[in-house]
């Protein structure tokens, strides 16, 4: 009589054992791989519209303009999401929260990053004072004590301008206005005059006569943009005068040049490329965070810039607010 012997089963390996962070996670934040597909999918889909925003075109009420002007604020979607995904306690869902976090930051992180580097040879302030400033004499004084070789202001009104040029007297000798923006500066001027962008002053040029050389400095005050619920963002009139504004500047034979201004537009509006191509923005060469300027009271966007050519910027911020809408801006350069 032959006996089958019962067939032994092959070793097998053991487990893979979990990562410390799963073990916390299992431990403090149980997750399952089974929920939170819809939030995961949302990621995704957040992910995918960070990439696409910056070529959202102008052809339906300039879309790509106002998205170009708000692209910082997609990351807000990120903890958003991340809420989401650990309330429905989903693996799934706070893996893909990543991909919209590490496409925001790939996008915009660089200007998370400190990058002023201190000194400078020649600081300028530029502030849009709002023609309804119910202070001009203390936002004049409150810009001065800044001290600032060069002060630009925009939006000046003309029972407004003589407090200003009182309150600035002193500290800068040298100044000019051009319908509604002026300079003042510490430094010597000339060769000033209006730029014609608009059917009324909006801009001037001028010459600053620096120890180390002249520097051309533009001042402008680009037309107002509104968001329409049946037109959209209209930009026209502020396209208009950006594209006569670039052309000043491309006619410019000075080499070292700064553009200072509120451009009611962000640097990343693609409207505006006439304008900044080939000029630097401070704020992303020399600054630290985003640099909002606008409104005052809770700053969501910069429209409010320092831009140069053949002028490296050391550092850029903005001041504390006036009594003005806007934040003064602020920049030092080397010369």
């Amino acid at each position: 009589m032959i006996r089958t012997l019962p067939r032994r089963s092959a070793p097998t390996d053991p487990p893979p054992r979990p990562g410390p962070l799963r073990v916390v996670l299992r431990r403090w934040l149980p997750l399952s791989w089974r929920r939170g597909r819809v939030v995961a999918a949302l990621a995704v889909a957040v992910a995918l519209g960070m990439l696409l925003l910056p070529h959202l075109p102008n052809r339906f009420g300039n879309l790509g303009s106002l998205a170009q002007t708000l692209l910082p604020w997609t990351g807000v979607a990120v903890p958003v999401l991340l809420l989401f995904a650990l309330a429905r306690r989903s693996a799934a869902a706070v893996t893909a929260v990543t991909l919209p976090a590490l496409v925001w930051l790939s996008l915009h992180g660089h200007a998370l990053l400190d990058k002023q580097r201190g000194g400078g040879d020649l600081t300028l302030v530029s502030h849009n004072v709002d023609s309804a400033n119910p202070d001009p004499a203390g936002t004049a004084r409150r810009l001065a004590e800044a001290g600032a070789d060069v002060i630009a202001l925009e939006e000046l009104s003309p029972p407004a301008t003589p407090h200003y040029e009182r309150a600035l007297a002193a500290a800068y000798p040298h100044h000019a206005v051009m319908g509604t923006v002026g300079v003042w500066s510490k430094v010597p001027i000339s060769d000033t005059r209006a730029v014609p962008i608009m059917p009324w002053p909006r801009a001037l040029r001028t010459t600053l006569h620096t120890p180390k050389g002249p520097v051309a400095v533009y001042v402008a005050h680009l037309a107002s943009v509104r968001v329409h619920p049946s037109r959209g963002f209209t930009t026209e009139r502020r396209n208009e005068a950006a594209d006569r504004l670039a052309h000043a500047l491309r006619t410019e034979p000075l080499a070292r040049t700064v553009l200072v201004g509120d451009l009611n537009g962000s640097v990343d509006d693609r409207a505006l490329t006439s304008v900044t191509s080939g000029l630097r923005s401070a704020q992303d060469a020399a600054g630290d965070g985003f640099g909002f300027s606008w409104p005052a009271a809770f700053p969501a966007v910069r429209i409010d810039h320092i831009l140069s050519r053949h002028l490296p910027a050391t550092r850029s911020w903005t001041l504390p607010a006036t009594g003005s809408d806007h934040l003064p801006v602020a920049a030092s350069f080397a010369l």
